[in-house]
């Protein structure tokens, strides 16, 4: 009996032992093996965000910075009550010729198997294809089977927008960028506007399909209406941004330079026209990688003896006459040597000369005779001009400035006498540039500003007003002496390789040996050094002030007078030619145009804005195109420049040589070509002919020069 037990409950066991193996054993299988099976089964409802169309970026005279292009989602429900079966069996063939046709991605054939075995499978929302612009939707639309309508034919079209920059890597890093969480990498203006452009998202309640992430909407209507996002007019000028970015990358490969910023202000307003970083990558190739311009904070060199010279006649310490000997140049602080660029020095000169011609031995003796016993008198002096802090401006990741006091930690005996001629300090070059901008201002310093206004649907929203930093950083008195010290530098001093016959050009050279937190200032592979100019033009009225630096150039020079000024200089005459505000008050009917033997150089281009630039110089335009057309050749002769027609066919490849990059991407991207530009200034070559047909999203290359 008690046997007979024990082998019933025994057989209960194994019973239930291999029951549970059973069950862990299917568990486990349907985990590995049968997943996407009942994944499938798996169904979820929810509410999503309906993205908002994002605000655009302009530039000042309404140039599209940044847009976002709409693009399409096309998909087909072949489970649609509606859906015509046996209308999409004959003629999916046709429809998959015209699919392969337009996005060249698959063969018909490929199509036409996939869009078969989606209808067998009665797939209820398959996508066709990802990225479908507007142009082509309306072309899709039309197809075979498609324009039997949304219901009849299962399409399905959803519209999203990718960010384009219209201008290419102009200012890319002012006018920035959103990373997809919006947490981090907000950068330039798009960060700092980042509320303002979004816009509200609207919601629509979808459910997740089977066996991916993919989401269907459960209607078509939505139950909260996105809206869209604000748009932005900044204070950035397309002119003067290519301008500087040209001068500056062209200086960058002359010098096989590591990095280099380019900025260019409005003086009376304190606006960014524009704002050019460069850095060379790995492959040689320069582009915009880091906004050294907002961000660098480093050791300027000679541009703060400005900020000395302006202490120094501030206190009433001297004027600009008074002499100094630069005794050989060089002089001693302990064991500490400080020396001029000129070998043997300057000799004995007066004050004005020592700033003209940037003797380091001479602040530095000024400085010391003056201050070694009141420091802080002097540091005083940079605290209250403001050097000491932040611009305050609303793009994120500007560098913090560095001026130390007397008596803290790393304050030594020759502080003093190294600060008055650019080191133990550090400041970025926009900081650099709004404190000679404020000279140039007559002592009033205005906050830098990017943006000025905000507009919905054409109409101002709010205006971005202008901001005083300080009302006065010196006396008018200090003011104009020290401008006649910035004109003397390009007159007699370091930059005269600068000076021209049209306008006169005030600023200061700068030359700073660079330290490497590891190895000090003496690298691994030697001294590495930072040029630059900071000045404004012209001279006599004030329009516009630039900044240039130069980071570790390897070729030529690395002197501010000879790696940064010539930019500054290349900057300035074409800014001074291009920028008719700065001409505005001649008189033109008085003016007596005289007439030279050529006439400017001119690109082929639109009409209306050819013309207009001819007219503004007084040149004489013979019109041969015909009324009504809008793209034109031009033909420079020695009296005049001549237009005749330029044909653009939507069927066959226009010659864009001779054109700017603007002009020749506009029209071959809107017949629908895939352009790749090359080099930089007039198009000399394009892959495909003139006269050829081509298909469209085919590549064609253009190099400029």
């Amino acid at each position: 009996m008690k046997q007979e037990i024990v082998a019933r409950i025994s057989s209960i066991y194994f019973l239930i032992v291999l029951l549970a193996s059973a069950i862990v054993f299917k568990i486990l299988y349907i985990q590995i093996f049968e997943q996407d099976k009942w994944k499938a089964k798996e169904k979820a409802i929810d509410y999503k965000e309906i993205e908002a169309s994002r605000g655009n970026i302009y530039s000042e005279d309404g140039k599209v910075l940044a847009v976002s292009v709409p693009y399409f989602r096309v998909l087909m429900d072949f489970k649609s009550n509606a859906f015509k079966r046996e209308l999409f069996h004959k003629q999916v063939d046709t429809l998959s010729v015209c699919l392969a046709k337009m996005f060249g991605d698959k063969s018909a054939g490929d199509y036409s198997l996939e869009l078969r075995n989606a209808e067998k499978k009665r797939k209820a929302y398959h996508l066709l294809h990802s990225k479908v612009t507007y142009k082509q939707l309306k072309e899709l639309l039309n197809f075979p089977f498609f324009k039997e309508g949304r219901f009849k034919s299962g399409l399905i079209t959803e519209a999203y927008s990718k960010r384009v920059k219209p201008h290419n890597y102009f200012s890319a890093r002012t006018i920035g960028y959103i990373s997809a969480s919006e947490t981090v990498n907000t950068v330039g203006i798009e960060g700092a506007y980042n509320s303002v452009l979004k816009g509200v998202n609207g919601m629509r309640l979808m459910q997740k399909l089977p066996g991916n992430d993919m989401w269907m909407p459960l209607n078509y209507s939505n139950e909260v209406e996105p809206v869209d996002g604000k748009d932005v007019i900044t204070t950035l000028n397309v002119n003067m941004m290519e301008i500087a970015e040209t001068a500056l990358l062209k200086q960058l490969q002359n010098l096989d330079a590591k990095h280099g910023t380019a900025i260019i202000m409005e003086v009376e307003t304190g606006d960014i026209k524009a704002m050019a970083n460069l850095s060379k990558m790995e492959d040689g190739k320069y582009q915009e990688s880091f906004n050294f311009a907002i961000g660098q904070s480093s050791e300027p060199g000679s541009t703060i003896k400005l900020a000395s010279l302006i202490s120094l006649l501030e206190d009433g310490k001297v004027d600009l006459n008074h002499e100094i000997n630069t005794q050989g140049g060089t002089i001693k602080f302990g064991d500490f040597t400080i020396r001029d660029s000129q070998k043997g020095g300057y000799g004995t000169i007066t004050v004005k000369q020592a700033f003209e011609h940037s003797s380091n031995v001479a602040f530095a003796k000024l400085m010391w005779k003056h201050y070694k016993d009141s420091p802080e008198d002097f540091v005083d002096r940079l605290y209250n001009m403001g050097l000491n802090k932040k611009a305050g401006i609303e793009i994120k990741g500007e560098g913090t400035p560095y001026i130390k006091y007397p008596g803290e930690k790393h304050w030594y005996k020759v502080s003093l006498p190294q600060m008055s001629i650019g080191y133990e300090l550090e400041i970025t070059p926009l900081q650099t540039l709004t404190f000679y901008n404020a000279i140039a201002n007559n002592g009033k310093m205005m906050k830098p500003r990017f943006v000025k206004e905000i507009r919905e649907f054409s109409h101002t929203d709010k205006k971005i007003k202008t901001e005083v930093l300080n009302s006065s950083i010196c006396s008018q008195k200090t003011i104009q002496k020290v401008k006649l010290c910035l004109e003397g530098v390009v007159e007699r001093g370091t930059a005269t390789n600068i000076k021209n016959t049209k306008f006169k050009i005030a600023g200061k050279t700068g030359t700073a040996q660079m330290a490497n937190a590891k190895f000090g200032y003496e690298t691994e592979k030697g001294k590495s050094y930072q040029a630059s100019f900071a000045g404004y033009f012209p001279a006599d009225k004030p329009k516009y002030s630039c900044i240039v630096v130069i980071y570790a150039p390897q070729k030529i020079s690395y002197y501010g007078s000879g790696a940064a000024a010539p930019v500054f200089g290349e900057i300035a005459q074409n800014v001074y030619a291009t920028a008719l505000d700065i001409h505005k008050e001649i008189n033109h009917k008085n003016y007596a145009y005289k007439k030279k033997d050529n006439v400017p150089f001119s690109k082929s281009g639109y009409k209306k804005e050819t013309e207009f630039v001819f007219r503004s110089v007084h040149a004489s335009i013979q019109n041969n195109s015909n009324e009504g057309v809008s793209w034109v050749l031009t033909r420079n002769n020695n009296d005049y420049v001549e237009f005749q027609n330029l044909k653009v066919s939507k069927n066959k490849v226009p010659s864009v040589r001779g054109m700017g990059a603007k002009d020749a991407l506009y029209i071959l991207e809107n017949i629908g070509l895939t352009v790749e530009l090359k080099g930089r200034g007039t198009v000399t070559k394009q892959s495909i002919e003139a006269g050829s047909a081509f298909s469209k999203g085919q590549k064609i290359v253009i190099e400029l020069i």
